[in-house]
């Protein structure tokens, strides 16, 4: 019932009477998608994949994980923070294997989560499960060849 006349007498409010709430925010917005910015990325659809993972010059770790997956909630920030540390060197792409079923099947993801180093469109390396930061850096410190 309280909550009901709260809900009354706001709605009953004019404009006028409101209370003040400060300057007006400014409408515009900057926002940039650009691939420069970021290290990471999900991937959308099969063609997405092919252009930004297989034929991308740069080598890719491709995080194949599901939202149910316990594991992976802990393995993707941290591999995302490993992979940021390397400041473009490699990037990140991140595959649901829910919604991109078909690129799990094309790559043998019998398992979540299962990551898969990429360099000039082959897959190089590949490990599944969990990782620390320690091992995570030795992997990708593999693949870029440092």
């Amino acid at each position: 019932m309280a909550q009901r006349l709260a809900l009354q007498r706001l709605l009953s409010l004019t404009p006028r009477t409101l209370p003040p709430q400060g300057p007006p925010a400014p409408h515009s917005r900057a926002f940039s998608t650009s691939a420069g910015c970021r290290s990471s990325f999900n991937v959308q659809d099969g063609s997405d994949f092919q252009d930004r993972v297989v034929n991308n010059p740069k080598p890719v770790v491709v995080d194949f994980h599901a939202q149910w997956c316990g594991p992976c909630k802990i393995l993707g920030p941290r591999l995302e923070k490993v992979v940021a540390k390397q400041e473009g060197k490699v990037l990140m792409a991140k595959v649901d294997i829910d919604d991109h079923t078909d690129l799990a099947i094309e790559y043998e993801v019998s398992a979540v989560p299962t990551v898969l180093a990429m360099k000039n469109g082959d897959v190089v390396d590949k490990f599944v499960g969990i990782k620390d930061e320690d091992q995570l850096e030795a992997f990708l410190k593999k693949l870029i060849g440092a």
